[in-house]
């Protein structure tokens, strides 16, 4: 059982609580959550919180697209994905909206579709429906959309 909680000054928390948003883009679900771990009462969460935001410590807009842009470029997600998990860190749908903007359509076809080329390549299955259900299942899990997929499974096994 572990009871033993550090505790800091207010002034450590401020402090440790800039440190944790200015290293890396937070929303503002994460910064409350890891404000959970310090034994400080609702009334000085709150007014951490307010400091960090009129600081523009954390920034929503700021957060979510630098979020798009993270996933898209390094983990290839799908835009259903990224809308998904931004909507689960309680991301406004106003600023999903503008967020979204940040992928050109152009590369993010581009993406899908070395992806797309790369995943089938990479399926050991030979033709058929086991390898057309992993090559879909794949791309659905990574966020991108149903047409698209399909769109692209009708194209590969042409030419293969």
């Amino acid at each position: 059982m572990k009871t033993n909680k550090t505790s800091f000054s207010l002034q450590e928390i401020y402090s440790k609580m800039e440190y944790y948003c200015s290293y890396q883009e937070r929303c503002y679900k994460e910064v409350e959550e890891k404000l959970y771990s310090f034994s400080i009462n609702s009334t000085e969460k709150e007014g951490i919180l307010t400091y960090l935001i009129e600081n523009n410590f954390i920034n929503e807009e700021r957060f979510a697209q630098s979020f798009v842009r993270g996933k898209h470029n390094y983990k290839f997600w799908g835009k259903n994905r990224i809308v998904n998990e931004l909507k689960f860190r309680n991301i406004s749908s106003r600023i999903i909206t503008i967020a979204l903007k940040e992928i050109p359509e152009e590369t993010y076809l581009e993406n899908f579709h070395q992806l797309a080329e790369k995943h089938w390549n990479s399926i050991t299955e030979r033709k058929g429906q086991k390898k057309n259900k992993k090559f879909v299942d794949f791309l659905l899990r990574k966020g991108y959309e149903t047409g698209l997929i399909y769109e692209k499974l009708k194209e590969l096994e042409v030419g293969s």
